[in-house]
């Protein structure tokens, strides 16, 4: 789908996710629409309701009633082989990585992206190397996952979820352990903007959320069961 300079990468409307009893609060209830070349950040103070939000704007959690679209296309309505074809236009940090220990770092890498994009591996190579210098790495690190350092590993998500020329980043609290990488999201936010893809940041941090030089179009906080999409940046 081609994307427009005005057009929704993402538009939940009256969508009622349940938060599985797993923290704080029941359902979350969410309208929220998300533009090509913007960046929205959300403030969510419990780890667990993060990572339902982040599943269901990325169709891996249906809402009970409303509906959450991807460019255009509901993810109830999808068939198994177009949802993996739109979900891999997806970046994401998420709150806890699915690594696969034994395998090494490339191919945790490259796996969501090499059956749904026509660039060869020696150019996402190429490209994960570049994004790994950004974020504060020698390149992308060689070895098993298992033996990375918790720190690079954060890193190497970052880079995961920028690679390959995402329609949407989704960041769940993607600067746990390593505040540094702020600065580098930042710049990496910046790029993709540029060309249109879009950006949703979830965080437990007032410091992040309440920054106003970071370059957000709409802070909005997850307040009890409700996602609002009225708030403002301070």
């Amino acid at each position: 789908m081609h994307q427009t300079e005005h057009a929704r990468v993402l538009d939940a409307e009256g969508a009622h996710i349940g938060a599985g009893g797993a923290d704080a609060g029941d359902d979350i209830e969410m309208s929220l629409a998300v533009h090509a070349g913007e960046a929205v950040l959300v403030h969510c103070a419990h780890r667990a309701r993060s990572a339902v939000l982040a599943d269901a704007c990325a169709g891996l959690v249906p809402p009970s009633s409303g509906t959450i679209r991807f460019l255009g296309r509901d993810w109830a309505g999808l068939d198994d082989r177009h949802t993996q074809a739109l979900r891999a236009r997806i970046g994401r940090v998420f709150l806890r990585a699915p690594w696969i220990d034994h395998l090494d770092v490339a191919t945790n890498v490259l796996l969501p992206l090499l059956h749904h994009t026509r660039e060869s591996t020696a150019t996402l190579l190429r490209e994960a190397a570049r994004l790994g210098r950004d974020f504060g790495l020698p390149g992308l690190p060689h070895g098993r996952i298992a033996d990375c350092d918790p720190g690079d590993l954060q890193r190497v998500a970052c880079v995961r979820a920028f690679l390959g020329r995402p329609h949407l980043v989704i960041l769940e609290h993607p600067t746990v352990g390593v505040p540094q990488l702020v600065a580098p999201l930042v710049d990496a936010i910046r790029a993709v903007r540029q060309r249109g893809a879009a950006v949703l940041w979830v965080t437990p941090s007032e410091a992040i959320w309440g920054d106003p030089a970071l370059p957000f179009d709409r802070r909005l906080r997850l307040a009890g069961r409700l996602l609002d999409d009225t708030g403002t940046a301070p």
